[in-house]
């Protein structure tokens, strides 16, 4: 669960020590909650979630926060998304349930976890978190930025390479239901700036402080790799962070090809390829254009629904294409 940074409040430590203890007391309560419900859901079989409808996940996503758990309450609404939709639904469903018992287990055990995997246990539940590391200075080129909103918020994601630190790192900024977040950098410049990372294992958000200059163009482009590596490259994510979606990955030498009814990224010197989520839609066919057959330089998010493609660059001179 991605939660908007904290109002910073008057420094009063003792008081905030009282008030994360309430609010982790309010947590487990719901946690042990959902355990429950998750569990009785499974005795009484998956196929009752679908004669359930919505209105039994949005309860007790209502129920989580109230408990002060919005991460929680974010994945049991994802949950009541997925009965009925398509033949495979039950395994989806299952699959995202064993997620959500061991995020449950992992908060309720959370002091005999080692540090960076508790840290990713408390932001997935949904408590706040603040940008602690210190802050790297470097020219970040802009790869993408693009929009996802819900009833009550939206988020602004702008992904960023650190061209001397080598560093892929996210910025979200927030604005209230159907107002644009005020943050906004142009895709294919660079900016000099500082940006301080959040805490977790796994952990790609920065903050945006300090920016010394406008963005200005570059010829840089962040190194790719392998079709074959961005695999590899979550799979060794997921080994510290189980709830991981998706990793940022950038992809040399891939072209775009039909796969049946879908589309994939076929390595060019490799016989591997990885399929495109139905979320790539929007940017397909300027990604195909770019191609034309011909390799490409691609950046995008690899996870287990496939590839994303968010920005490509041709193989020889030219400048980057947004995707989304």
């Amino acid at each position: 669960g991605e939660v908007p940074d904290p109002v910073p409040g008057p420094a009063d430590p003792e008081a905030a020590r009282r008030r994360a203890e309430r609010r982790a007391e309010r947590v487990t309560a719901g946690a042990t909650e959902l355990e429950q419900r998750l569990a009785d859901l499974l005795r009484g079989g998956l196929a009752a979630a679908e004669q359930a409808g919505y209105s039994l996940w949005e309860e007790t996503a209502a129920r989580m926060v109230d408990a002060q758990a919005p991460g929680l309450a974010a994945r049991v609404r994802e949950l009541g998304t997925i009965p009925g939709t398509g033949p495979d639904w039950p395994v989806r469903l299952l699959q995202e349930c064993a997620l959500l018992h061991l995020l449950v287990r992992g908060w309720l055990r959370r002091e005999r976890l080692p540090g960076d995997l508790a840290v990713t246990v408390r932001s997935r539940v949904g408590l706040p978190t603040s940008a602690e590391g210190l802050p790297v200075r470097d020219r970040w080129l802009v790869l993408a930025q693009y929009d996802t909103a819900d009833a009550r918020l939206t988020t602004r994601r702008i992904w960023l390479y650190g061209t001397e630190s080598g560093r892929t790192a996210l910025h979200l900024s927030y604005g209230a239901a159907g107002r644009v977040p005020e943050t906004a950098l142009p895709v294919g410049l660079a900016v000099d700036a500082e940006l301080a990372a959040y805490p977790g294992a796994e952990q790609v958000r920065a903050a945006l402080r300090e920016r010394f200059g406008s963005p200005a163009p570059t010829a840089l482009r962040p190194p790719g790799t392998s079709t074959a590596g961005a695999v590899r490259r979550y799979g060794e994510a997921l080994r510290k962070d189980p709830w991981l979606d998706s990793v940022p990955v950038t992809l040399d030498r891939v072209i775009p090809a039909p796969d049946g009814g879908s589309w994939q990224l076929a390595d060019a010197d490799a016989g591997t390829a990885l399929r495109l989520t139905p979320t790539a839609r929007s940017g397909l066919w300027r990604l195909v254009a770019l191609s034309g057959g011909a390799p490409v330089r691609v950046f995008g998010e690899c996870g287990h629904r496939g590839f994303t493609p968010l920005a490509a660059w041709p193989e020889g001179p030219g400048e980057v294409v947004p995707l989304c």
